[in-house]
Order: structure tokens, then sequence, then C-alpha cells
């Protein structure tokens, strides 16, 4: 295989891992604070069969691969929650928004410890390995935004006062097409907002997790 076959297969296949463990991990929180609706739909698992999404987990991340965006992320399908069945809700609803990105970001600092303990084999595993790093910390910084129906946008909602969380709620139905827009902006201006937005963040957890790991 070339090394452009290896670095696409590679980070494909830690992706497919994050997006996975990153679903599962909202269905396994909801059901430790009393909603069991991911379990009975057979969601709260790591099967990555259960959660791939064509569009989300496999083209989006392609499309940013060949036309090399400067991150690569993508989506799963979401897990089903059913707020109301959280026992407190509200606590609820943020921790279960924040078990996603912070499976990443433990996913991350894991695959910085393996290659922090083998940094110099040269094999497909440590590219996996290399990738799953930067993936994650993607993954979970992106999901961090706070626009609904991101986990951001959850985790900020839990913690609004009522009225004002009720008004945030409304924005829901538009987030898509605001993140949608992020997307398309650079196209349109020249200049990649979301990419600006996001990057110093990343750059931050990136460092806190190498240090953790002990690599400097």
């Amino acid at each position: 295989m070339t090394e452009h076959t290896i670095v696409a297969l590679a980070s494909l296949i830690a992706l497919i891992l994050a997006v996975t463990t990153h679903e599962a991990a909202h269905g396994f929180m909801a059901k430790m604070f009393g909603d069991r609706t991911a379990e009975m739909m057979g969601r709260m698992t790591f099967n990555p069969l259960s959660h791939i999404d064509l569009m989300g987990t496999v083209l989006l991340p392609g499309i940013l691969y060949l036309t090399n965006a400067p991150f690569l992320f993508g989506y799963a399908k979401p897990v089903p929650v059913n707020f109301s069945n959280l026992r407190p809700r509200r606590l609820g609803e943020i921790l279960v928004a924040f078990a996603g990105p912070g499976v990443n970001f433990l996913l991350a600092f894991i695959s910085a410890v393996l290659l922090h303990i083998n940094p110099t084999q040269e094999t497909f595993g440590n590219d996996v390995l290399v990738r799953s790093v930067m993936i994650n910390i993607v993954l979970g910084v992106f999901n961090l935004l706070p626009i609904l129906p991101l986990d951001g946008g959850r985790i900020l909602n839990g913690l609004l006062p009522r009225q004002l969380a009720e008004q945030y709620s409304r924005s829901e139905p538009y987030g898509m097409f605001i993140l949608l827009g992020l997307l398309l902006l650079p196209n349109l201006i020249g200049f990649n907002l979301l990419a600006a937005i996001l990057k110093p963040f990343i750059n931050l957890v990136f460092g806190l997790i190498l240090a953790a790991a002990g690599i400097h």
C-alpha cells in the first residue's frame, strides 16, 4: 500500500472507533441516570455497525481528507436519549452530553500513552494511534461547541436557568444549518472561521494530553 492509502485507512479506523465510542458513552451514561432508551434500541454497544452513518462517518471525513481540510472529523447516528427519564434531569443532561467528548479525550490520552510506551516502532498500529490522538481531540472539541444539537449545546442548555434554557432550546432546528454554514464559509469568503475558533482549543487539549501522557 502507498503511504497515502495507509494514512487514509488508519484515519478511517481511528475515526470509526472514535465516533462509535462517543455514541456508546452517551448511552451508558444515560442508563446510569435512569434512561434505558439506547439499551432497548440496541444502541448501547461498541459495535460500529450500530452507530455508523454513511454521510457522517464515511463520506464527510472522506471529503475533508481529499480536500486537505485543516482537521478531520465526522459523526455517527446519535444515540436516542429520553431526557425526561433522567434523574436528576439537569445534571443527567449535562453528564450524558459530556460523556461523548469526555470519552474521546480519554481515548486520545490512552492512544498517546501507548505511543509513549512504544514511540519508535513503525507499524500500522502506531499509525492508527497517531491518528486516534488527533481525531479524538478534534471530535471532542468540535462537539463541545455551544450549538444545539451538539453536546456543547446540551451542556449549556443544562447549565442555563430554566427560562433561558427554554429559549435557547428553540435554536436546535437551526443548529445543523449553522454548522453547515461554518463548514461552507471558507469557500465563500476565503477564511476558515470554524478552524480559527477550534484551533486554539484543539492545541490546548493536545498539549495537555501529551503532557499527561509524558510526551514532551
